[in-house]
């Protein structure tokens, strides 16, 4: 099965945190990429996965020539 690498902006305004970055991620479709980031934040930022799920929608996302294991490679949140 194709993987697909996905740069996802993510940014939950002020007041509520000004939390925000960027995650790398490697997963087969948008389902799997969301699973994965919401799981790693676990559910603090859960008012905000509609935003997020349209900023999957919107990541760069290349598809991997080899196979890698789904999972989140980078993350840089503040």
């Amino acid at each position: 099965m194709t993987k697909y690498f996905y740069t996802v902006d993510h940014f939950i305004p002020f007041p509520r945190s000004e939390y925000g970055g960027v995650w790398v991620v490697v997963a087969e479709n948008d389902e799997e990429c969301f699973d994965l980031i919401t799981a790693e934040d676990e559910g603090a930022n859960d008012d905000y996965y509609g935003r997020l799920r349209e900023n999957i929608m919107k990541a760069p996302t290349y598809a991997l020539a080899e196979e890698y294991d789904s999972g989140i490679v980078e993350q840089f949140t503040t």
